[in-house]
């Protein structure tokens, strides 16, 4: 893949000043991850802000215990707003972030985002702006978690994992990583759902049978 201006890719830089978009093109390198592999992990201090050119990462955090939460994911277009933190804060992530496709990315390393942060307006502007959109996304989350039902996120989860087909390829186990619950309460669940016949299950698939059903308690309160 050649990358001429992939300053155009992202809806904040395409907006800013071309000026400010040439000293990122100058700053920033293009880095690349294969499917499965660890972009970012609890024991790397970030040095640089990371836009998602291709692909999609998948942002989680552990307990101590093992159990993981899917936090948010990073879809093309996007920048990463954990690494925006840390950086910012010079600290050690405190989640992991797995590419679940091949992926490419645009990092700028931050004595230049320093630089640019200092000097620019738009550019600060656009990227306080990327953290507090997604500052509000974890703030959802936090909400699903603690006062959300486990019918309604798990249809929900469902059906933005099926993206408008009709089959999850997801293990139980993973459903319950999604959603920050234990296995044991994914499988009552799909097995009411199962009963109910708004899905069918086989190993490591699951078939929405009844995506109208599945909408409808997805949107319900």
């Amino acid at each position: 893949m050649t990358i001429t201006d992939w300053t155009q890719r992202f809806h904040g830089t395409s907006h800013l000043p071309e000026a400010v978009r040439a000293r990122l093109r100058a700053a920033a390198r293009i880095v690349k991850f294969p499917k499965g592999a660890e972009v970012f992990g609890p024991d790397n201090v970030p040095d640089s802000l990371m836009f998602l050119y291709e692909g999609r990462i998948r942002v989680s955090q552990s307990s101590d215990t093992g159990r993981e939460i899917v936090l948010y994911r990073v879809e093309a277009g996007e920048s990463c707003v954990l690494t925006t933190a840390c950086m910012l804060a010079e600290e050690a992530y405190n989640a992991e972030g797995i590419a679940e496709t091949d992926v490419t990315a645009i990092v700028l390393p931050k004595p230049a985002f320093d630089r640019l942060a200092a000097e620019e307006d738009a550019f600060r502007d656009f990227v306080f702006q990327a953290y507090s959109r997604r500052l509000i996304d974890l703030l959802r989350v936090v909400d699903d978690v603690a006062f959300g039902r486990i019918d309604v996120r798990l249809a929900e989860r469902l059906l933005a994992l099926a993206d408008g087909a009709n089959e999850v390829q997801a293990t139980h186990q993973q459903l319950a990583s999604e959603l920050g619950t234990a296995r044991e309460v994914v499988s009552r669940v799909l097995h009411d759902f199962q009963k109910r016949e708004l899905v069918s299950q086989s190993r490591g698939k699951i078939t929405l049978t009844d995506t109208t059903a599945l909408q409808a308690l997805a949107h319900s309160t």
